[in-house]
């Protein structure tokens, strides 16, 4: 499970932060978080080292390409994607998560108003759903090998599949729901076979 970077503004130390809830949400989901520091070097020999059973790119921080000021975060999460493909090992990315994925297979990023909402409505598969949103940047299109399987009625991207099922991404944060909505639950549980 990947980490933001937050900089601590009084003294600019760099610290990786997880929120507290992804430990219980990935517990109700009966699966135990290993979270990975932002050094790529450090994360690559965590996973060689623990039973890893597949990634989870969590939110925070925008991609350095767009801005942001984590490049050291980016390096740790596309190493942690060569690992698990060369592992075979699944990968989900919640928001940023999703976005390294898009950015990884050429699928550009532009900035998206009215997706910063506690509720927002999309269609999950052709159905509607409601999700929360706190992105700001967004994706209009999804090329081969990745699938399109939820939407914005803007037609901004909200969730993205791998043809062969190994990755999977998602615009909403599953772990910032009090109660943790069954289907999301039921999403991470599936993707890592827990």
């Amino acid at each position: 499970m990947t980490q933001r970077v937050v900089v601590e503004p009084l003294h600019g130390y760099r610290r990786d932060c997880l929120d507290q809830v992804w430990t219980k949400f990935l517990l109700h989901c009966g699966l135990v978080p290993v979270p990975m520091p932002n050094t790529a070097d450090a994360a690559l020999a965590l996973c060689e080292n623990a039973s890893i059973r597949g990634i989870v790119l969590t939110g925070g921080n925008d991609l350095a390409a767009y801005g942001g000021d984590a490049p050291d975060r980016d390096a740790t999460e596309n190493a942690l994607l060569d690992f698990a493909e060369r592992r075979g090992l699944p990968v989900l990315g919640v928001c940023r998560g999703m976005q390294i994925i898009q950015h990884r297979f050429g699928i550009p990023l532009r900035q998206v108003d009215g997706h910063v909402a506690s509720r927002q409505c999309i269609r999950i598969e052709g159905r509607i759903a409601e999700v929360n949103s706190f992105h700001k940047f967004g994706s209009m299109e999804t090329r081969e090998p990745l699938k399109t399987w939820a939407i914005s009625d803007d037609g901004v991207v909200k969730a993205i599949r791998h043809e062969d099922g190994r990755i999977t991404g998602i615009m909403w944060h599953p772990e910032r729901l009090d109660p943790f909505n069954p289907a999301d639950v039921a999403l991470f549980s599936q993707v890592f076979q827990a």
